[in-house]
């Protein structure tokens, strides 16, 4: 079976239903609490690709910090990903991987087609 990675916090009613959907799936499933363990600027660069997605659309627009930083007016990619890498609490969660491709739990069906593909 491949191998599966939760981008996990668990103080999140969204991440913590993805943790329980992988358990009862019976998935094995390496857990990165991602708040405690923050991604590096290179591995945010490559969820994005996995993803498919822009580093805004990665990131919690409604979290203080992303208004604190200012960063609604912040055009540049790559300044918004140091902020996430800075700031992990700005990264959307949860993520699920599989196979080199990932998924953004919300809604939860995207986790569903990323473990049925």
């Amino acid at each position: 079976m491949s191998k599966i990675t939760l981008w996990h916090n668990p103080r999140c009613s969204k991440s913590r239903n993805a943790a329980a959907l992988l358990e009862e799936k019976g998935v094995d499933v390496e857990v990165v609490k991602y708040l405690d363990t923050p991604p590096s600027r290179d591995e945010i660069v490559e969820m994005l690709k996995m993803l498919g997605i822009t580093a805004r659309e990665l990131m919690r627009t409604k979290e203080d910090i992303y208004k604190e930083l200012g960063l609604k007016t912040v055009e540049d990619e790559d300044k918004l990903i140091d902020a996430m890498a800075a700031n992990p609490k700005l990264i959307e969660r949860p993520i699920v991987i599989k196979d080199g491709k990932a998924a953004i739990g919300r809604p939860i069906e995207n986790i569903i087609e990323l473990l049925d593909a």
